[in-house]
């Protein structure tokens, strides 16, 4: 039996009062992903468990089954692993956005207004030429999300952080990296981090490209360290299945690279609304075809969610059902395929960030009888067959696996 699942990062909201009491999902029509929830079994899913990060690493991790709270390693490793960097037994890797920071110290934009991938890397490009050696290094990403590395034994992994797409409209000196231990490692790290920020900021904002920008890059923004990432294989894991993961972002690349998944690459994928829709459909039809197992991710609603853009963040779930759900289901429509639908984690517009609230999810396909859900919503799937779900459980359900 082969499956699928549509993950649509951080589709999950509230209700909200200029939608009359609805979430954003329920405003929206979604045929397709209404369609799953009537023909299937709906219920919830709890992909961010407590005393771990809210987010997106840790919650699909959950999704697959990974039980980040054993195994999470922090977000900086598993995107060095999807970038191809081979950390060595003392590096610690960071996640590194390139953000913008107000001129009296407060964080206004988690991602340098979604800044440009060419920009980026020269960006990062020109911070190695000027910061690096054989102690830090730094790694271009897609558009914000870069990389710093940490070479030796002198760092610590063991730090606090504060992620900076929850952090908007706070004062930069009440969100600053403190040491999680009294190891001489720890409270190094913190000091050595604080400089290395103090002198990006002091080069960003010299550097032409940010010149006239209202959103100008000029700061980094260094978050979940980590140690090199040691998943189990998928197919170990699973009984042999094997898997292919589809998603434009280098940390959900990441995570299937470390458990041995296909990462299938699609050009156009950007991560964001103007993203290769159509490639990653067609990519997970031929993923399909030697693969158990397909999930595909979608970023672009968690990036319009956390801008606290209503109009953008419908138009990014309805290009979800639309544009990768319904064609799925068309393309497969006479083939015996299991189907699962649900966000990784809530990002309620008037927050902007992510929350643990568990997820709907919607479940369609042989051996899944039908419950009495006819529409795909936060307010619909608590009521049906799946009931709360957490775990490796909906791996188990897709994989039919006891």
């Amino acid at each position: 039996m082969k499956s699928i699942i549509f993950l649509a990062d951080g589709m999950a909201d509230e209700p909200l009062e200029e939608l009359g009491g609805r979430t954003p999902l329920e405003a929206v029509e979604t045929p397709a992903m209404d369609r799953i929830a009537r023909l299937g079994a709906n219920g919830t899913f709890l992909s961010l468990p407590p005393g771990l990060p809210t987010s997106s690493d840790v919650a699909n991790m959950s999704v697959l089954g990974f039980y980040p709270e054993r195994n999470y390693p922090g977000r900086g490793p598993i995107e060095a692993v999807s970038q191809g960097i081979a950390l060595a037994d003392d590096d610690v890797a960071w996640r590194c956005n390139l953000v913008t920071v107000s001129p009296d110290g407060i964080l206004l934009d988690y991602s340098a207004g979604h800044i440009d991938n060419a920009v980026s890397a020269e960006l990062i490009a020109a911070l190695q030429r000027e910061f690096g050696s054989g102690r830090v290094s730094f790694h271009p990403g897609v558009s914000y999300r870069n990389l710093l590395v940490l070479h030796g034994r002198e760092f610590s992994a063991d730090i606090g952080y504060q992620k900076p797409d929850s952090s908007q409209g706070i004062p930069v000196d009440q969100l600053q990296l403190t040491a999680l231990d009294d190891s001489p490692e720890a409270r190094h790290t913190v000091r050595f981090l604080q400089d290395l920020s103090r002198r990006a900021a002091a080069f960003l904002a010299a550097h032409p490209l940010n010149r006239g920008k209202t959103s100008p890059a000029n700061e980094i923004w260094p978050w979940s360290p980590g140690r090199r990432p040691n998943l189990q294989p998928f197919s170990r894991r699973y009984a042999g299945r094997t898997g292919a993961i589809i998603s434009a972002v280098d940390v959900i690349r990441g995570i299937g690279k470390a458990a041995g998944m296909t990462v299938v690459e699609v050009p156009g994928a950007t991560g964001f609304i103007d993203t290769n829709y159509e490639g990653k459909v067609a990519a997970a039809l031929k993923a399909l075809e030697d693969h158990d197992f397909v999930y595909i991710h979608v970023e672009a609603i968690d990036e319009c969610s956390h801008m606290g853009d209503l109009a953008l963040k419908m138009r990014a779930i309805r290009d979800f059902d639309c544009r990768i759900v319904a064609p799925v289901l068309e393309a497969l429509r006479d083939r015996e395929v299991l189907y699962a639908v649900l966000p990784d984690h809530p990002v309620p517009l008037k927050l902007r960030k992510h929350t643990r609230t568990p997820v709907p999810v919607a479940v369609c396909g042989p051996g899944i009888p039908a419950d009495a859900v006819g529409a795909y919503s936060e307010r619909l799937a608590p009521q049906g067959a799946l009931g709360a779900l957490r775990g490796d459980q909906l791996m188990k359900i897709m994989l039919q696996l006891d």
